[in-house]
């Protein structure tokens, strides 16, 4: 039988290949940091989610070394079971305070967090109001639940408006946005959004993996730097971005939400807790943000010098001032060839293309640091104008 199912996919995979859609994966010999090794030598890392340069932080290091003395390597568990331990209880109690919300639950990724919120919450005469370019794991959670599904374009308040008319017989409804949009870098428009929401009386949940740590003055994310904190019902996010780089995610939400997670949250229930090494780590990270503001500082002014800089010299990158910076390629071939190409210039980035990104949207994804300096931005830029030369212009 594998015989003839191979040979499908052998022309699958052949034909991703001509279409410029195939995903290598790259080895690195090194610690994750603003330098990395690949291959032959060191090259400037501008595709790691490492936003704060806390990945290979000393004192995060120092922490999961304590940790696996104290505490062991693994819960060989799930939660209730025999899976918690106090070090979840404290990071758990720690990033409910961090994110001003009542409970937090953990999840051993935020892909496995928002697939399990809308099982959990919603029924089939409930109705998700999602914006459209949500993460995939949004997407997946969404269809795992019977609640009715509704979709409204990216950051469209008009459309959100109208999928809230259109439901009003719901039961529960509720309205579930990315925080930032990982691949544009756009910001969701949430104090907008939370006005809608208490208009027509829905709830609001926000994946804000690529915010919390740096984003909004304290570095709680979107719904801080919105000013609604306290009017967003659901938040989920990962610890693997800028909260030290592991990986774990988290749902932080109403009491009532969190516990009812914990009763029924297949992802939760069926999954060997989070390891408590990046527990601790990740407790002293949040030790290390409460005075972040010169990391957060460094970031920015990264971020502004390569939109700057790239802008003056020709390239289309999506507005905004998030560390994500698209540049926009277009064309799925081109994007590799230009990634490739920058690497051979010593700079370690990825093209995006189809299904990540809509077809015809190929673009290399930048994503600053405040472990860069400014140096390293400059010399990025320099590769991107010599490896565009070396494509033709």
């Amino acid at each position: 039988m594998y015989a003839s199912v191979r040979d499908d996919l052998r022309t699958t995979l052949d034909e991703i290949r001509d279409a410029g859609l195939f995903k290598p994966e790259r080895v690195i010999s090194t610690p994750q940091s603003a330098s990395v090794s690949v291959g032959a030598g060191d090259v400037l890392n501008f595709c790691a989610n490492n936003y704060l340069g806390l990945a290979d932080h000393p004192d995060v290091v120092a922490a999961a070394k304590d940790a696996l003395d104290r505490w062991g390597y693994g819960m060989a568990s799930v939660r209730f079971i025999c899976g918690t331990q106090e070090i979840h209880k404290e990071l758990e109690r720690r990033l409910s305070s961090f994110l001003g919300q009542e409970d937090t639950i953990l999840y051993s990724s935020c892909f496995d967090a928002n697939g399990g919120v809308f099982e959990t919450l919603l029924g089939p005469e409930d109705a998700v109001i999602s914006d459209a370019l949500n993460h995939a794991s949004i997407i997946d959670g969404i269809r795992l639940s019977k609640a009715r599904r509704l979709r409204y374009a990216n950051r469209d308040l008009a459309e959100l408006e109208a999928r809230l008319k259109e439901s009003q017989d719901a039961r529960r409804r509720l309205v579930v946005t990315d925080g930032v949009f990982s691949m544009d870098g756009y910001v969701a428009p949430l104090a907008e959004i939370c006005d809608l929401a208490d208009r027509y009386d829905a709830m609001v949940m926000v994946d804000d993996s690529h915010a919390v740590g740096f984003v909004g003055p304290g570095g709680r994310g979107t719904p801080e730097l919105h000013g609604v904190m306290d009017r967003v019902d659901i938040i989920t996010g990962t610890l693997g971005k800028a909260l030290g780089g592991a990986s774990g995610g988290y749902v932080a939400a109403r009491a009532e939400i969190v516990a009812l997670l914990r009763q029924r949250s297949r992802p939760y229930l069926f999954s060997n807790s989070l390891a408590p090494v990046i527990a601790a780590a990740s407790i002293k990270v949040l030790d290390l943000l409460e005075s972040a503001g010169e990391l957060r500082e460094r970031l920015n002014a990264n971020t502004s010098l390569f939109r700057t800089e790239m802008t003056a010299a020709g390239f289309e990158i999506l507005p905004g001032d998030h560390p994500i910076a698209p540049v926009m390629i277009g064309d799925a071939a081109e994007a590799g060839r230009m990634a490739d190409l920058l690497l051979e210039r010593g700079v370690y980035v990825i093209g995006f293309s189809y299904p990540v990104v809509p077809m015809g949207q190929a673009r290399i994804r930048v994503q600053l640091s405040a472990a860069h300096s400014t140096a390293d931005v400059k010399r990025a830029v320099a590769a991107f104008v010599d490896a565009r030369a070396a494509l033709g212009g």
